[in-house]
């Protein structure tokens, strides 16, 4: 049995802390066994050190293998842990600068301080209509999915992006509605599309300012309900805001920004329209200069271009000009407030006097009375006893009345632009059938010192935190309930007791409320309220009382651990603004949209999720609507609504993470990282994760990748696989709780993949030790087969001279013994031969007498027989020439007999009338079939003849024919028949594309030459807007993934390349088992377009330009698919992918179209399956590879995507990725970044003028079946 304490052997990798990069490597140097105290282990800068052990969690967390590095998933990884997601992550954006990474439903986001060109159309069209699970991690990806499952499901679903200020929520949520308007939109030019992605300007004008952490920060959260109708497009939107930060209206610290609205609209101070606003420049205002100089302007912005991208914004979305000028006019109004002076005056400075200058401008531009407004910047009313009493108030009070003023006509005036954006945005025609809702809102927060705001943010994210534990548990039960497992409950940190101590009863929000109710409420006696509460009455475990004040409270959140003061939260959570200063705006007679921001108040106006301010007016029932109110109790309602929202819906997260405080390009702050990575929840859904079975692979998956560790290597089936896997597990790891089999998968807990990994290793380490031992037993034999066959080689040529040297003495010898025997066999024989000669003479005389004699006794026989034979034949046939005479007498007098019955049946019928009538009628039906019959055969091949005959024509025919009826026309001096004659053309000819209104035409022939050029243009985009259509759904599949090689597969099994994300659809392996188009269906309809075109006599030109645009679609589309796809980019995919190119290409160069251009366009595909093919070990290799690779830019050279699809090849090592980019970026010249290739590029197409030929009517060969033969004549 293999153990986890059996994995910290010497050699194994594994994390230590440090202080500066959390986590740092290092490797055992000897083995660790049970009970030692400390692990010796070698640091990565080399350092020895003595861990200490603390059992039974003391061991450093052990490193996944080297195989999961890099991986897209960090479910994925074999060991789910902090230093495992951190490195990842750090693998991920600085070797593969890939700023996207999955972690189960999550998508991780880093941003990377830099322009990356991954968001083009071009991008979108690589992603839209693909599996999630296929794809390379994006927010494309993200959208996609919940596109999909809307469509598919018809249930509404929501993506939420959270994160800390400069992490890159806005941009996410920008390139998400991005995402939905050009996979849902429509063509219209002022569509519903446009005008959602008009709101994104106008809410980052007034909702967005440049902070500390980020230039264009959002101060706001929001959710942007996006509606879809019935086909999948767009057709409404509604949005809904959360917790605008007003105070920043009125104060900021240094080196921060108020709204850039205000920027915007001083820095265009000149313009003409703007100079009734009479403003300066925002250096000049008390509410804009408080982050100091070098924060008025953000650097790579220019606020004069941004505020007219707001008002283009506001057009489109159907707000006058006008209606703009009064917005800005009250913009401007709040600038001039705060430049009110209001001084303290009287004794002990209990009064104040204003400054008036300001404070005119302000009044103007409001259209209130100046004096009045005056009087009540200093003064407020009392109920005292029943009556009315106006107080003085102090110079201090004073001015914080004034910036509530302020902060509260702000937040109407945001009220009301997100108000006018919903109606703006709201469905027309038909109501939304469903919707997905993009949730940008704050990530956790913790600052030095943290007030409401933090306070708020974080009840926001404990609330959503737990909506996503209980989507992952539910995701997670359906898993389980789907592969047929026991159903166990996952322990995880239940965030509900920190909830509750919130929002409970007598929670901090009660009893907040509670303190605002009263007349004299403070902080101090909120804060003893809450410890008693909380700490001495009812305990509870997630509130804490700092040692040194007693102003302050502590909350143990999910996250971390934060310290609140109590200093701000009365005040901020009443938000209260006097009621006489309203009062006087809502008089406003000089601008309606004054009066109407503050119409209706009480409630709160508008559609924000929360209220602006709270009015402070006379006695009665102020308490109770005071209480309701309050932020607090507005934001705890508008957040319960909003996880309503959430629930009813089908979730996708997004968590963005801000690498470094310096917003500098793909740095990466290890100790950064991590916080927000435990701030936002990750690594809880890590541990989620690890409590379960992380790891999931399919029986087939398994097998494949396990095979050497399993029984029954030469199984087939689906059955003989899951029963092999469900045999050799119980064997390979002992512990059933470790591993649970399913009823399509088996899933292990975390740590025994690795373990696996291990196994498999040593098997495979085993294997190659004795395949060692062979080759070298092998190599031992042939040393000693060649020095034996040496040594007998010298043998055979020494054995060889002495035999030789005896052979010939054998043969002299012998030669002398030969000629004596021949010398004594020619006299004998020549005695033989003479008297054998004698005896044949006499023997030949002998017997040719007694032949002589025989002969004569023969032939007198012979004669004799002959004389007999000829005298019986006579006789035989005189006998047979009787009988036979006889019988044809008789013969014949029997059929006399026959033929004269015959003869009176015959007579007898011929008498009879209705034999007659019979007959004719069968011989009339069989005489009507042959017509039929003789008239279809003359109809078809009219027909067939017809069909020739209009193929034989000549190319041209159809305008030479026109021609000559033209110049018969003007021969003949008729105008009006060639008007005639040239405007049926015209119409025959757009008849035969689409019935369209025809432009009548003017005796001016310039005019037909551009219809005719129309005609031509159109005809040409239909045939390629149709040929694209039925090309497209088979790019990919036929160039990319068909494998035409035999023997070749790609489908070699990476550890965790065939995990599916958890919100992947299930029906994606099915579709995927279908039958995969091949070359053969691209090269099919290519040449049946090829074909089509050639008999309609084509210039060979224009059949180039067209086949160039379609090669250009192929090659563009099939590369953008493999830069985003991982699985295919291996060597043996590679080979498949050149091997499919090169049936293209021989294609084209078989049908003459390379001279068009078109085999170059499929260059960049061709390096970039060659890329994948050649060495990458060198530098000589990088240098090759650079040189080979010129049509492709530097972010196509796709070395960080390059996975090896088995143990025989190598990953690419980082220094030769770094080699290679150093060398393209020499190469590049400072080219702008390009990824995917413009699918939608649309070469130009230019129409040949082909000069007629000399048309002669005698020479020209027109049918007579045109009736035109008067064309004939000169």
């Amino acid at each position: 049995m293999i153990g986890t304490m059996e994995l910290y052997a010497k050699g194994a990798s594994v994390w230590v802390p440090d202080p500066e990069a959390v986590w740092v490597s290092a490797k055992l140097l000897k083995d660790y066994n049970l009970g030692d105290e400390n692990v010796v282990l070698q640091i990565s800068d080399g350092r020895e050190v003595q861990y200490p052990v603390v059992p039974p969690s003391g061991l450093p967390p052990l490193a996944n293998p080297d195989i999961l590095e890099g991986e897209n998933d960090l479910t994925a990884l074999s060991f789910l842990h902090e230093p495992a997601v951190l490195h990842n992550l750090r693998v991920r954006f600085l070797d593969y600068s890939s700023i996207y990474t999955y972690c189960g439903i999550v998508l991780v986001a880093l941003n990377p301080y830099d322009q990356l060109p991954i968001y083009g159309e071009e991008v979108i069209d690589a992603y839209s209509g693909q599996d999630m699970a296929d794809m390379e991690p994006h927010i494309f990806s993200v959208a996609e999915e919940a596109y999909r499952t809307m469509t598919r499901e018809e249930k509404n679903q929501s993506i939420i992006i959270s994160g800390e200020s400069g992490a890159g929520k806005t941009v996410s949520a920008k390139f998400t509605m991005r995402y939905f308007a050009v996979v849902g939109g429509a063509a219209q030019q002022t569509s519903v599309e446009e005008r959602v992605l008009a709101s994104n300007p106008i809410m980052e004008s007034i909702g967005n300012a440049k902070t500390t952490r980020n230039d264009n920060s959002s101060r706001f959260g929001k959710y942007i309900e996006i509606g879809f109708g019935r086909k999948g497009d767009i057709i409404g939107a509604n949005m809904r805001t959360y917790l605008l930060e007003k105070s920043r209206v009125v104060f900021q610290v240094l080196q921060e920004r108020n709204y850039h609205i205000f920027y915007q609209l001083c820095a265009s101070r000149d313009l003409p329209e703007m100079r009734v606003l009479k403003l300066g420049g925002a250096e000049t205002f008390r509410y804009t200069n408080q982050g100091g100089e070098d924060s008025m302007q953000i650097p790579g912005t220019d606020d004069v271009v941004d505020l007219e991208r707001t008002r283009n914004a506001f057009t489109i979305l159907g707000v006058p000009p006008d209606q703009q000028m009064e917005l800005f006019r009250i913009l401007a109004a709040v600038l001039h407030l705060g430049n009110v002076n209001i001084q303290a005056s009287g004794r002990g400075g209990d009064r104040s006097y204003i400054d008036e200058r300001s404070l005119s401008v302000f009044s103007k531009l409001l259209g209130v009375e100046r004096t009045q407004m005056a009087h009540w910047l200093c003064h407020r009313r009392l109920a005292v006893g029943g009556e009315m009493l106006v107080k003085p108030m102090p110079g201090q009070q004073s001015l914080e009345a004034r910036d509530a003023l302020a902060k509260h006509v702000y937040g109407q005036l945001f009220t009301w632009t997100v108000t006018r954006l919903n109606s703006a945005l709201r469905a027309q025609s038909e109501q939304p059938k469903s919707f997905i809702g993009v949730l940008d809102i704050y990530g956790f927060e913790t600052f030095e010192r943290n007030s409401f705001e933090q306070f708020c943010i974080n009840y926001a994210n404990e609330k959503l935190q737990q909506q996503f534990n209980r989507h992952v548990f539910q995701l997670e039960q359906e898993e389980y309930v789907r592969e047929e497992l026991p159903w166990s409950r996952i322990e995880f940190s239940d965030n509900q007791p920190c909830i509750a101590l919130i929002e409970g009863q007598l929670g901090l929000l009660d009893l907040l409320d509670e303190e605002c109710r009263m007349p004299k409420g403070s902080e101090e006696s909120w804060a003893r309220k809450l410890y008693d509460q909380h700490q001495s009455n009812n305990p509870s475990p997630h509130f804490r009382k700092p040692r040194m004040s007693n102003t302050a409270f502590i909350i143990l959140h999910f996250a971390d651990t934060v310290q609140y003061e109590c200093d701000g939260f009365l005040d901020k959570n009443r938000d209260t603004v006097f009621e006489e200063p309203i009062n006087i705006l809502r008089a406003s007679q000089v601008s309606p949209l004054v009066s109407e921001l503050f119409q209706q108040e009480p409630v709160g106006g508008g559609k924000s999720s929360l209220p602006n301010g709270n009015l402070r007016s006379g006695p009665g029932k102020r308490a109770q609507r005071e209480h309701k109110l309050t932020v607090g109790f507005q934001f705890r309602q508008s957040l319960q609504l909003l996880m309503d929202t959430l629930n009813s819906t089908t979730p996708h997260y997004v968590r963005c993470i801000k690498p470094n405080d310096l917003k500098e390009p793909f740095v990466f702050d290890p100790k950064r990282a991590v916080q927000q990575l435990r701030a936002c929840g990750v690594l809880e859904t890590i541990r989620i994760s690890a409590a379960g079975y992380p790891s999931r692979w399919t029986y087939a998956e398994f097998f494949s990748r396990y095979r050497v560790l399993l029984r029954g290597g030469g199984v087939q089936t689906q059955e003989q696989i899951q029963a092999s896997c469900q045999m050799a597990l119980p064997e390979l790891i002992p512990d059933p709780e470790q591993y649970c089999f399913g009823k399509t998968k088996v899933f292990f807990r975390a740590g025994q993949v690795a373990l696996l990994e291990r196994l498999r290793a040593e098997r495979l380490r085993a294997a190659g030790v004795i395949i060692q031992s062979w080759v070298r037993g092998w190599l031992g034999r042939r040393r000693y087969i060649k020095t034996r066959w040496a040594t007998l080689t010298i043998q055979r040529y020494t054995r060889g001279a002495l035999a030789r040297r005896l052979a010939d003495i054998l043969r002299y010898t012998k030669a002398a013994l030969v000629i004596q025997k021949t010398y004594r066999m020619v006299a004998i024989r020549q005695m033989f031969l003479m008297i054998r000669e004698a005896t044949v003479t006499i023997q030949a005389f002998t017997r040719g007498l007694l032949a002589r004699r025989q002969y004569r006794l023969v032939v007198a026989e012979r004669a004799a027989v002959l004389l007999q034979s000829a005298v019986r034949g006579w006789l035989t046939r005189r006998a047979y020439r009787r009988v036979r005479a006889a019988i044809v007498l008789m013969q014949c007098c029997v059929r006399r007999r026959a033929a004269r019955r015959e003869l009176v049946k015959l007579k007898a019928e011929a008498r009879s009338v209705e034999k007659f009538r019979e007959l004719n009628k069968g011989m009339e039906v069989k005489l009507m079939q042959l017509q039929l019959r003789a008239d279809l055969k003359v109809r078809c091949w009219g027909h067939g003849r017809w069909v020739d005959s209009a193929l034989s024509l000549p190319p041209g025919l159809a305008a030479s024919v026109l021609f000559l009826c033209v110049r018969q026309a003007d021969c003949s001096g008729d105008k009006t028949r060639a008007r005639s004659l040239c405007t049926a053309a015209v119409t025959a000819m757009k008849g035969a594309l689409k019935d369209e209104d025809l432009v009548p035409l003017t005796s001016d022939l310039s005019e037909l030459n551009r219809a005719l050029s129309d005609l031509c243009i159109q005809a040409y985009q239909q045939l390629l807007s149709i040929s694209e259509t039925r090309l497209q759904p088979i790019i990919v599949p036929a160039m990319l993934e068909s494998e035409m090689i035999p023997g070749l597969s790609g489908s070699g099994v990476k550890l965790g390349n065939f995990r599916k994300r958890a919100g992947s659809d299930p029906r994606a392996v099915e579709r995927n088992a279908g039958e995969t188009p091949s070359m053969a269906a691209v090269l099919r309809e290519l040449g049946a377009l090829h074909t089509a075109l050639s008999r309609q006599a084509l210039p060979p030109t224009l059949m180039e330009q067209a086949f160039r645009q379609l090669t250009h679609l192929l090659s563009a589309s099939a590369l953008n698919s493999l830069l985003l796809r991982k699985d295919m980019c291996s060597w043996s995919r590679g080979l498949q992918i050149r091997y499919n190119v090169s049936q293209l290409e021989e294609w084209l160069r078989s049908r003459g179209l390379q001279a068009g251009g078109a085999v170059a366009l499929l260059e960049p595909l061709i390096q970039a399956a060659q890329l994948l093919q050649v060495g990458k070990k060198t530098e000589a290799d990088a240098q090759a590879l650079v040189h080979t690779c010129t049509a492709l830019s530097t972010q196509q050279v796709i070395l960080t995507l390059y996975t090896p699809h088995s143990d025989l090849e190598e990953r690419v090592t980082l220094n030769f990725i770094r080699t290679v980019q150093g060398l393209l970026k020499e190469r590049s010249g400072g080219q702008p970044p390009q990824l995917l290739m413009d699918v939608r590029r649309v070469f130009p197409v230019t129409f040949p003028y082909l000069p007629p030929p000399p048309v002669r009517a005698d020479q020209l060969d027109i049918p007579d079946s045109l009736k035109i033969s008067f064309l004939r004549r000169p």
